[in-house]
This record gives structure tokens, C-alpha cells and sequence, in this order.
């Protein structure tokens, strides 16, 4: 194991045109100030990326960052992220992943990679042990995922290695195309899969020796056991049912995503979930490396070819390629998953990109002439996997559909606008803001567009109990119910978005965390000291995350983003039928919140920037200065 401090000090700079590999070794203050994942990644694009630069092009700059603490020895802290500007949004774009690519990556020597250029050929970025060569990738071109995952692994002649790739989806440039590792762990959202493809860069494999230590283990272990103590994995439905475990409870409360959030609920809407999952089709339980909670699922349906190979649908999955086209059929949306990776595609784009096309089907902007005579009617299950094939491989209509909903409907016009449910560009996921108005905010206010991990859903802020919510470790003592929508609200979502960010920096998979799970914040800033060696305070952390968050909204403002771009879909303005009675955003309250998270956050209500008092306070100095 090398010296203990959290990370190597060293850092992959590839010139994919050139082929030319370097490395450099920023300073500490880099790694104390920034941490990694996405505050790292904005760190370098705005640095060094000009403003309006293609993301499909070869000048673009894609980062894939581990953090300072995102090795493994804590549950869940294990992701990584992948940071470039967005091919479906235009804006920041940021996706993590958990799995087992991050901590192989860490052992190998480095701590990020900066990729620039575009590839003469198809290539691959093999990395072992502080060496990293680029090899021809012609072989895995077009090839599914699986059989590139299992290709690339012989061919490096080390069984552990570990595999992340872009699809047949990103080859052919669809812009919300994903990465993943191990044909299961997503970095889903945003397009970096597209932004790969452009590069003709199919995949990086890691594998490494060079395990760090923590500069204090007698804390660190400390903290692991206390997890230990406190983590009753037999109880915790997380690790029991997965992320799929509230779907009957979301279709009893009406807030379950039906017919591309025209409806709240769906009769049978059960038989999706988690518990009936683990009834029926569920092989076994999957985790990440050195996660206990264990919240992945693997399935076998023998007559449709799913295979445990590909792992199984999550919630996300199971809403956006089920009840949101109206498809009730557990198996089929395993089958539905199983394509999904198979192409590496994002889940959340692709299950809302087929549901615009199916109500564009119902009101007439799309025919048999549009689609080879596929049916685009809602609960239709071949419909749903052949468009999925064919959005991967830009075939037919799914050339159109590849492109998003924003830029699909502007072509069809006739109104289609209507049925484009995104934010900045990005499709909406699986989680209902008219009966959890917070997370309306959050969709606004993401820099990714419309993400439902940016901070915690409404329930969390009725809570005021330790172990149960980390509203005390945050000093925030007045709660707010899931129907308000206020300046309070608006308090409540910045301070937890702080910790959100955070948790995307240093790699810590919120489901191991607080709200979700038994690390609390305190723990977390424990186990960063006894990483890293640094008397940092659970304060510095929390500025951390809000200085991610500040740069990233300078990238977007800097790419020509506004306050108008702060929006939601004007359905969700609209009265949702069911057990919600009606309930809508108001578009007054919304403003009101809104501009109330301006204030907090110290941004310009007219242009949305920072001020530059905040970017002062936050050590951006050199921000204002650019």
C-alpha cells in the first residue's frame, strides 16, 4: 500500500489526436480544495475548455475523477465521476458510478484523467500499475456490451481488470448515450457516452496494485466499525428490495409516473416492484466494491435471455420503461434493462423519450409512415424494446428519438413541445414534484438539468430525528411538508444540496448515507480526516460542495444559460389527477422559491451568475478574475 494521504498526487492527461500520454501533479491545495468527482471535473473545465466549444468535437475536455476518499474503505464510497459539457444539454454535464471501475482506477497510480482530441481509430486506454498505453479498439467497435466487457478483459490477459466503455449507443452519438463498468454500474446521465463516442475512445481499462492507506487507521477504523454497529443490513429494505421498494407505495400516494406524467397512478402498478422482484426473477443481490448495503440487483428471466450478467432494473429502470409507457410487466422491463445496457444507453432519457413518442402516436404527429408500422401504443412491450434498439443504432425513427425530446419536438412541431417533458434539455427522471415540491427546485436548479439526485426528496425535511435525517448536523430545526413550496423550502433545499454535491466530490453513494442509510455527515468528515491526514470540519465540506456547485452554474451561465432556463415543463404546472386532488406547481410560488434560492445562494437574480462576493468567499477568486 502507498503512503497514506487519500490520493497519489498524480494525474492522466491524454491527447487522443496525437496519442500522446503525460501526467502532472497539481498541487495540494488542488486536491484540499476541490476533492474530486465533479468539483475536480468543473475545476478543469472551466480552466481550460473555451466557452461554446463543441461537445461532439475533438477540442472538447472530458474528465473521469476519482476524489480523495473514493477508494473503498468506507460503504459506498466508491464512486467516480465522468465530467464534460453536455451533448443533449449544451450546459455542465456530471455523472458518477459506482461499481468497481473507481477504486481499480485509484490503485492503478492516478487520480484523474484529462482526455482531449479525437482518435484517427477506434481505440482503448489500457492503465496498469503507473503505466498507461492507447490500443487499437477496431475489434470492439459495434460490439455489445458484454461481449466488449468480456473481449477487452482477454485482451489485457488479467482477469481483474475492470471495464468501462461507451455502447453501440454513444458510437452512433445519441446524446444522452451512457458509460458503464461491468455492464451494470451507470454513468447515466448527461451523454458522456457521446462525448466518448466522438472521441473514437470505446473504452478505459484499469487495473492496479497500488493501494493507498489512510494517514490515520486507527480513525479510520474507528468509523467503519461504527457503521458496522449501528447498519442492521436484515432490516434495511434498501438492501432487501433495492431502490424499486416504494413502487406500491408511490402508485397508492399518486405520485408514480403513468403515461409520461399524465397520471399519478397505475392499477397493478405492484407487480413492478422490489418486493415482487424479489419474489420472482431476482437471482441474487449485487453491490459495489466494499459496500455492505448490498442494493443492486441481478435477474434471470431464461425464456427472454436475461441474464444475471447485465444485472437487473432499479427504480429509475423500472418507472421509465414500465408505468411511464404503461407497461405492467416485470419480466419485459427486466428485458427492456437488459437492452438498455446491452446498447448503454441512460435509462431515464430513453424510457421518457419513448414515452413523448407514444403520446405523440395517441395525438397523431406520429403514424406508421414515421415508424416502419411499429405501433407506438401505450403498454406496448416489443414497441418498447424495438425502439430501444433503434434509438441505440439511429435506425429509422430513432434517429429522430436519439436526439432527445427537446430537439425531437422541434422537428415534429405541431405542438409536440407539449409532450417534451426536460429541463435545460435533459429529460425529467421517475419522481413526481407536484406531490414533492422540493424536488421541483431541484429540477430547476440542477446545472445538469432535471436530476433527481440533487439534493433530498421532501420527506427528509419533516424529520427532525438523529439517525433519521441529517437536518441537525446542519443546524436547519424548522421542518417543511412535501406541499409546501416556499422560501423556507428553498432554504431547506439549499443547505441539503450542499450535501449532495458533496457526496458527488469525494464519491460517497448517498444510499450508504444519510437521509438513505447510517453514515452520518459527522462519520463522513471523520473518515475524509482519516484519509487524507487534514483537520477538515464537517463546515469545509459543506463549502466544498457548495463551491461544486457555484462552478458549475458559472460553466452554464458562461454557455449562454439563463434564469428563463431555470424552468419546469409546463405539464407539472398543471393539476395532476388522483390521489394528489389536483395538486399542481404554482407557478407564482415557484418564481417566489426560486428567487428565494438566488438570494441564499448569492446569485444575480437578473443574469443567474454568482456574485462576485460569493466566488470570493468560496476561494474563486481567480473565476472573477477570468
Amino acid at each position: 500500500m502507498a503512503a497514506g494521504k487519500g490520493y497519489h498526487g498524480t494525474i492522466l492527461r491524454v491527447d487522443l489526436s496525437r496519442g500522446e500520454i503525460s501526467t502532472e501533479s497539481p498541487d495540494e491545495v488542488v486536491y484540499r480544495r476541490y476533492l474530486g468527482g465533479g468539483g475536480l471535473g468543473a475545476y478543469y473545465l472551466l480552466k481550460e475548455q473555451a466557452p461554446g466549444t463543441d461537445p461532439l468535437s475533438p477540442e472538447a475536455l472530458c474528465v473521469v475523477a476519482t476524489s480523495v476518499m473514493g477508494w473503498g474503505l468506507l460503504s459506498g464510497a466508491n464512486h467516480f465521476s465522468v465530467v464534460a459539457k453536455s451533448p443533449l444539454t449544451g450546459g455542465f454535464g456530471e455523472s458518477e458510478a459506482g461499481g468497481y471501475w473507481g477504486p481499480e482506477f485509484k490503485a492503478t497510480g492516478f487520480d484523474a484523467i484529462l482526455l482531449t482530441g479525437k482518435a484517427p481509430r477506434p481505440v482503448y486506454l489500457w492503465i496498469s500499475d503507473g503505466r498507461a498505453e492507447l490500443r487499437d479498439a477496431a475489434p470492439f467497435w459495434g460490439q455489445e456490451a458484454l461481449a466488449v466487457q468480456r473481449g477487452l478483459v482477454a485482451a489485457v490477459g488479467d482477469p481483474r481488470a475492470r471495464v468501462l466503455q461507451t455502447g453501440i449507443a454513444g458510437e452512433n452519438l445519441v446524446r444522452y448515450a451512457a458509460l458503464v463498468n461491468e455492464c451494470r454500474h451507470f454513468n447515466g446521465r448527461g451523454g458522456m457516452g457521446a462525448v466518448w463516442g466522438a472521441k473514437n475512445l470505446k473504452a478505459i481499462v484499469a487495473r492496479g496494485t497500488r493501494r493507498l492507506r489512510p494517514a490515520d487507521p486507527e480513525l479510520a477504523k474507528r468509523v467503519t466499525e461504527e457503521f458496522r454497529r449501528v447498519y442492521d443490513r436484515e432490516r434495511d429494505t434498501m438492501h432487501k428490495f433495492g431502490s424499486s421498494r416504494a413502487v406500491a407505495r408511490l402508485n397508492k400516494d399518486g405520485m408514480l409516473p403513468v403515461r409520461n406524467f399524465r397520471e399519478g397512478t397505475l392499477p397493478g402498478a405492484e407487480e413492478l416492484g422490489g418486493q415482487r422482484m424479489a419474489e420472482t426473477i431476482l437471482k441474487r443481490r449485487g453491490t459495489c466494491f466494499g459496500c455492505a448495503v448490498s442494493c443492486k440487483r441481478e435477474v434471470e428471466v431464461p425464456e427472454l435471455g436475461v441474464t444475471p450478467h447485465y444485472g437487473g432494473p432499479e427504480y429509475e429502470t423500472i418507472a421509465a420503461v414500465g408505468s411511464n409507457v404503461g407497461v405492467l410487466n416485470l419480466k419485459a422491463v427486466a428485458w427492456a434493462n437488459q437492452l438498455l445496457n446491452t446498447y448503454v444507453l441512460d435509462s431515464i432519457s430513453t424510457g421518457m423519450v419513448i414515452a413523448f413518442a407514444m403520446e405523440c402516436w395517441e395525438k397523431g404527429l406520429l403514424g406508421p409512415q414515421h415508424t416502419d408500422g411499429l405501433e407506438l401504443t401505450w403498454g406496448n412491450e416489443q414497441a418498447v424494446a424495438e425502439l430501444i434498439r433503434r434509438i441505440a443504432r439511429r435506425e429509422g425513427v430513432g434517429n429522430l428519438l436519439a436526439e432527445g425530446v427537446r430537439r425531437a419536438a422541434q422537428t415534429l412541431g405541431g405542438g409536440a413541445e407539449t409532450f417534451a417533458l426536460h429541463v435545460k434539455g435533459q429529460e425529467i427522471p421517475m419522481h413526481e414534484p407536484r406531490g414533492k415540491k422540493g424536488v421541483a427546485l431541484a429540477y430547476a436548479l440542477s446545472p445538469t438539468g432535471a436530476d433527481h439526485m440533487e439534493a433530498p426528496h421532501d420527506p427528509v425535511y419533516t424529520a427532525f430525528h438523529p439517525g433519521t435525517t441529517m437536518l441537525p448536523e446542519l443546524e436547519l430545526h424548522e421542518s417543511a411538508q412535501p406541499l409546501e413550496l416556499n422560501a423556507h423550502k428553498a432554504k431547506l433545499f439549499f443547505k441539503t444540496q450542499r450535501v449532495w454535491s458533496l457526496y458527488n466530490t469525494v464519491g460517497q453513494c448517498d444510499f450508504a448515507a444519510t437521509p438513505h442509510n447510517q453514515i452520518t455527515l459527522t462519520m463522513l468528515a471523520d473518515h475524509l480526516r482519516a484519509v487524507t491526514g487534514w483537520p477538515a470540519s464537517l463546515s469545509e465540506l459543506l463549502t466544498a460542495g457548495e463551491r461544486a456547485d457555484a462552478m458549475s452554474r458559472v460553466f452554464n451561465v458562461r454557455e449562454g444559460f439563463t434564469p428563463a432556463d431555470d424552468t419546469l415543463p409546463e405539464r407539472l404546472f398543471q393539476p395532476l389527477p388522483g390521489p394528489l386532488n389536483g395538486e399542481r406547481i404554482d407557478p407564482e410560488e415557484f418564481q417566489q422559491a426560486k428567487q428565494a434560492y438566488y438570494a441564499i445562494a448569492g446569485w444575480d437574480p437578473v443574469t443567474g451568475m454568482p456574485t462576485a462576493d460569493k466566488l470570493l468567499e468560496l476561494d474563486l477568486e481567480w473565476l472573477v478574475e477570468k
